[in-house]
Order: C-alpha cells, then structure tokens, then sequence
C-alpha cells in the first residue's frame, strides 16, 4: 500500500493542470489568501476521500481474496486501464493536431489549445498591456471550488482504492496516509511558500514555469497518465493473480 500511495502521490503532485490554475490563483491580487482557500480546499478533498475509506473498511484491511479486496483491485485494474486509454487519446489528439497546417507567421495557431491563452493565463491587448485574468475578481471561496474541480479525481480513486488496505491498528499507517496527502500537496505548498517568502522573484518565475507548462502540458499528461495507468495495471493484475 505504501508504495502504490507514494507513487500517486508523487504523479498528482507534478500533474500540470492542478499547477497551472494554482499559478494563476496566487498571480490574482489577494493570491496569497485565494492560494491558501485553494490548498485547504485540495487538501480536504484528499481528507475527505479518505476519510469515507476508512469509515466503510472500519479501518481494517478486508481479508485476501475476499469480495471487498477483489473489488478493490478491480476499481484499481479499471482505472490504470481508463488511464492509460486516456494518454492514448491525448497522444493521438496531439498528433493530429501538428499533422495539420502550421500557421503562417501572421495567421493564428489553431487546434485544441489555442484558445488556452485566452482562458488560462492572462493575455495581452494590442498596446502589450496585460488583460486582467477572471482570477482577479474571483474570491477564496472561488479558487477553493476551483482546486475541487481540477483535483484529479481518477487518480485520487486509485489512491481511495488502495486504502481499502489501510490498517488503523499499526501506527506507521498514519504517516503513510499523512505522507500522501502531504505529497500529492508538495508542489502546490512549496508555490505557496515561495510567495510568502519571496513574492517578485516567485511571481516572475512562476509565471515562466505556467507558460512552459502550457507549451508542454500534452507531453506531461500523457507521461503521467501513462506511467501510473501502466503502474496501476500491473499491480492490480500480480495481486489478483498471486
């Protein structure tokens, strides 16, 4: 169990999505605060999720081979497969897209992601003045629906799947679930951290790192899907048949 919530965890924490929309959230004025509603917000679904395991299972592993174990790792098989499907189609959607004409050097990109700018990240008008992102006005309790909706709530099933093995009776099970929580958080707190600690600097280099996210979050979320869906199979297939 330990291993497979340190894996998901350490896939959800550099998921792109979760880090773009949190770049823009601490970016808005106030992003601090919206920052925090944001963390506490992901945090709790992560909490939460588990907590609702934990209070069905008893806090007591169901025995090998049972139904509730064999149920287990089938909701773990079906999502590794869903996973690794779904980098299939981000695959084939990204080649699709570059299959087509490039843009000239005054036409405007077309394709899945090219109104991502407008949407995810403030654009500039014709003066190269910045437009004001609809984060802007959006308060805490906005950026903290906004951290339950990007949350991704297919890897937080296979991580709610495998707690079903959670033991509450051994101590070290506390800081395995704690750890993950913590983990699958790493990236959005150390953002966080380094407004606090250093807001300039990190407002320059977060912004640097999202629009390098834009041009690469394809790539990533097929990588990422892919390596915890194969991850996720593989497991799911040596328990079922050992």
């Amino acid at each position: 169990m330990v291993l497979d919530l340190i894996v998901i965890g350490l896939i959800i924490t550099l998921y792109p999505l979760p880090i773009m929309a949190f770049v823009l959230v601490v970016s808005a004025p106030g992003g601090l605060w919206k920052g925090l509603a944001f963390i506490l917000a992901w945090l709790g679904c992560l909490v939460a999720v588990i907590a609702v395991v934990l209070l069905l299972t008893g806090g007591q592993p169901p025995p090998p081979r049972s139904p509730p174990s064999t149920a287990g790792l089938a909701v773990r098989l079906a999502i590794g497969i869903g996973l690794v499907a779904y980098a299939e189609y981000r695959r084939r959607r990204r080649v699709r897209a570059g299959a087509g004409r490039a843009p000239g050097p005054q036409e405007p990109a077309t394709g899945p992601d090219a109104a991502a700018p407008a949407s995810a990240e403030a654009a500039a008008d014709d003066d190269g003045h910045p437009v004001t992102s609809r984060m802007d006005q959006a308060s805490a309790w906005s950026a903290a629906g906004l951290a339950v909706l990007i949350q991704p709530w297919g890897m937080v099933g296979a991580a709610a799947a495998t707690v079903i093995e959670a033991d509450l009776s051994d101590s070290a099970t506390f800081l395995a679930l704690f750890g993950f929580c913590l983990l699958a958080s790493a990236t959005l707190l150390a953002m966080e951290l380094y407004m606090v600690f250093a807001p300039d600097r990190a407002a320059r280099a977060l912004t640097g790192m999202r629009r390098w996210l834009s041009d690469h979050k394809d790539p990533a979320i097929v990588f990422a899907c892919l390596v915890l869906g194969l991850w996720l199979v593989g497991r799911s297939l040596y328990d079922l048949t050992h």
